[in-house]
Parts: C-alpha cells; structure tokens; sequence
C-alpha cells in the first residue's frame, strides 16, 4: 500500500508518496516551483488564498503520482500536514468567504492582548497555557469587529489543514491540538474553551467537530477522487499543524526530545511530558500529536518570523544578480566570525512573540562604510538568524526544555554549512540531519493512523540520520562574543 502525505506550507503545496511496507519515499513534488505570493493589503498583514493551496495541491499530487509511477487507486490513506495558526471561513455552502489570514499576520495582536487582561492572565496560562495574543481565535475576533457582515455569514471557522480535509472530505473537522494552537482549548477541562468564546462573543457552532489526530476522518468523495487522480473512499487519517508534524517527522514524540526547521520561519519544538508555560508567552505550548487527557504531552514551541526569508531577501536584494543559495552561502562564509562587527536583527517579517510581540522590524548595526561589503552582510544575515535561534533557546530553558541534541530535515537554512556550524557552536548542541521533509512526514502519520504500523518506531525505521553536526569548541568564543555583540542590539530594542 502507498501512503500520500500533504504540507500546506505558506511559501509552496507538497505532496510526497511513501511505500508503507518499507517506509521509502517514492516520489515528492511541490506547486508553485516558485514561493507562493502572500499579500499584504496593509503593512503587517499576511493573506492567502485557501482556494489556491487547493488548486496547487491538485498540481504537486499529480507530478507526485508521475513521479512515482503507481497508478493513484494504490494509495491507501491521507494524511495532512499545515501552516499552523491561520485562520480561513467558510459559508454553508462551504465556499470561501475570504482570503485566510496566516500566520504570520499581526493584525489580531491588540484584540489577543485585550483578551489576555480580560480574562486574566493566571486563567489564561493555566487554561490555555498560552496568551490569545495573535493566535486563531484572536484573527477571528478582529473579523467579527472589523469586517460584521462578513462574520454573519460564517457557517465554520477552521485551521488551513482542516480546509484541505474538508475539500476531500465534505467533513468540516479539526483536532485537539488543532484547537489548542488556535488557543480555544481548554487544558484543565479538556475541552473547547468556553470562556474564550464567550469572552470574543463566538457561537460555539461556528467550531468545528473534533475528530483524532490519527484515525479516520473522513473519505475521499467520488467528485473529488475523480479530479485528485486517487480511489473514491481513500480515508484521510492523519492531520496535524506543520511543525507538531516536523516532529512527527523526525520520530520527536517524547519528553526531552527536539525538533527544529528554518525555512520561512525558523522554530524549535520541544516535547515537555508537564504542563509548563513561559509566564511572558515568548514561546508558546501547544498539545503535541501524541497528547491525551491520559498522557501529557505538550510541544514547546519558539517561532522566529524572520530565518530564512531574511536569507532568500538577500539573495534578491544584496547578493550578485544570478547567484544561488549554494554561492550566497559561499560568499557569507568567506569573512570571519561576527562579520567584523555587523549585527543584524532578522525580525522583518511581522511582530514576533519572542520579543513579547513587539514588532522590532529587521535592522542593520555596527555599518561601517570603509570596512564592510555584501560579504558581511551576507554572513550577519545568517548569524543573526543562529543568534535569535539561541536567544530563543534561552527563554525554552527556563521552561524546563534542556536542548543537547537538535534534530531536523536537510533543508532550507539547515543546506548552509555556515548556520550549521554557527548554530551547534553557539547553542553548544549537536545538530542531527535526517532524510525527511514535512509532506513524508504527514504521509507516514497516515499510515499510523490506518493501523498500518505497530508502533511509531516501526512507522520511522527507515529514517536515515545523514549528517551530525558537532559544536566546534574552537570557534564557539568567538561566536559567543558576536552573540553578546548581537544581544546588546536586541536589549536596546526591547529597554525603549
């Protein structure tokens, strides 16, 4: 049986194809081949289309299935991983009634922090283990506030990843971890959170019914599997936010275990088996994919905005006209450490929650004009993206996530031998490459989800470690001291 597994990422659609009985990944393919466009009708806003993450996912699905030569009637189950935090509407006729508001939109921040006084902040942390700030519910707030019509027409609200299920499915459905990183889930009474949608004014039918995290739910429709290429009844049986599924991906399900990506946004996700929470919400905690009422386990989540689109905005905008990432990172590389004082704040990507949701912008410190050249501004683009890594950290550690041993997919900013290096040295952790990527991932959590394996160990034996990336004690002064070089810059900020 094959197993095909969908990321809806916000800069592409994936859709990678796994053999279920030896865990190998046949085929992966993604749509657009260039980053997906996200509009900005207002500075800190960020839109998409959920009928284009659709209509691409159709695309990355059919190159997938060429690719891997199967006819698309073997593939057995679904599973969907997503762009966490978004918030997208439909009426009830199930239509699109506006573009999603993703992630990385800051609009909803004063609506999350109103709510957080409001209700109270020991409820709130206790309950939900996190501030509203610009989560989910706090998005839907500033539509019923801003945009009344429209809220009247609402039939449900959901996550992107609901979306996608929901076009396979016609069932409209979400999960628990689903919910509790739109902060609408209640940890103490383990259920939707009444006193958040009571607090916003939300009608609890405009949630969506609560289906397992693995386990069937839904099936493919007869109109849909036509369109898709794939059988009639194919059960969706996995579906989680992208980086609880990155997890996923790497075989992190358990406590003291850690995760990190650096693509759009960089992140470090660590699984606490206690109920703990950063009192400031710099880092936020939601239920992880293995979480239960019976067993506590909670991903402990730093999100950076700004990591690798700081680097690919360099490649755009600073670099050699024709350069490629492989050349950039070259480039960076060929001057010394702390880039001969240039510091560069990576937060130009919206407000960020580890500066308490300040919107600090990205900023360029210690410009020299006889000394420094792209080549410095290349390399402190990406130690400021390692250095944010590891101010982050510093905020994981004080909730009692001890990070020794990082694991991620050869990917994105983990493909730069530099930040590699820079990240291992200046955190002190040994960084682990595996063979994976988000939509294999998704792909095996639907074999879990079918039955299909015993155990998720027997689900991710075929996960290859391919690279072990040391901390190199040599060098790990000097990056500490550009780091503290650094920190001072992001103090000043924050101290206004």
């Amino acid at each position: 049986m094959y197993l095909l597994g969908c990321d809806i990422g916000s800069s592409s659609i994936k859709a990678s194809i796994v053999n279920s009985e030896n865990g190998l990944t046949l085929a992966s393919d993604h749509y657009p081949k260039e980053e997906a466009p996200i509009k900005a009708p207002k500075p800190g806003w960020a839109e998409q289309n959920p009928d284009d993450w659709w209509n691409d996912l159709k695309v990355a699905i059919a190159g997938a299935i060429r690719q891997a030569h199967i006819s698309g009637e073997d593939i057995g189950a679904i599973g969907i991983s997503y762009q966490m935090h978004g918030l997208t509407l439909v009426d009830k006729h199930l239509n699109v009634l506006r573009p999603s508001i993703i992630w990385c939109d800051s609009r909803a921040v004063p609506y999350g922090e109103q709510a957080f006084r409001s209700i109270g902040e020991d409820y709130c942390l206790a309950h939900l283990l996190n501030s509203p700030a610009n989560f989910t519910a706090a998005k839907l707030a500033w539509v019923k506030e801003n945009e009344p019509h429209l809220f009247d027409a609402i039939h449900k609200f959901m996550l992107p990843g609901d979306f996608i299920a929901m076009k396979m499915t016609g069932e409209v459905a979400t999960t628990v971890s689903g919910l509790s990183e739109a902060i609408l889930w209640d940890f103490c009474e383990n259920r939707l959170s009444d006193e958040v949608m009571r607090y916003f004014g939300f009608d609890a039918k405009l949630a969506p019914d609560i289906c397992p995290t693995f386990g069937v739910q839904g099936e493919l429709l007869a109109s849909v599997a036509s369109e898709l290429g794939l059988k009639k009844g194919t059960p969706v049986t996995y579906r989680a936010g992208d980086q609880p599924n990155n997890a996923l991906s790497l075989n992190v399900l358990h406590p003291g275990e850690i995760a990190a990506t650096a693509g759009t946004s960089g992140v470090v996700y660590g699984v606490n088996g206690n109920v703990s929470y950063d009192a400031r919400s710099r880092v936020n905690t939601f239920a992880h994919v293995n979480h239960s009422a019976e067993q506590t386990r909670l991903g402990v989540l730093l999100c950076l905005n700004g990591a690798g689109i700081l680097h690919s905005w360099m490649k755009r905008n600073v670099a050699p006209e024709g350069i490629d990432y492989e050349a950039l990172n070259r480039l960076a590389a060929s001057t010394p450490i702390g880039a001969e004082g240039l510091s560069i704040l990576p937060f130009g990507n919206g407000v960020e929650r580890m500066l308490e949701n300040r919107d600090a912008a990205c900023s360029i410190h210690g410009l020299q004009f006889n000394i420094h050249d792209r080549r410095h501004v290349a390399r402190a683009a990406q130690e400021g993206i390692v250095f944010a890594f590891r101010y982050g950290m510093e905020v994981m550690d004080e909730t009692g996530i001890d990070i020794r041993v990082i694991r991620a997919g050869q990917a994105n900013m983990f493909l730069s031998p530099l930040f590699k290096e820079a990240l291992a040295a200046v955190t002190g952790a040994v960084i682990e490459l595996y063979n994976t990527n988000g939509a294999e991932g998704a792909a095996r959590g639907a074999g879990i989800g079918a039955g299909l394996y015993a155990s998720t160990d027997e689900a991710f034996a075929s996960l290859k470690r391919i690279e072990v990336v040391e901390p190199d004690v040599y060098l790990a002064d000097k990056y500490f001291d550009a780091y503290l070089v650094w920190k001072k810059y992001v103090h000043s900020f924050i101290t206004k």
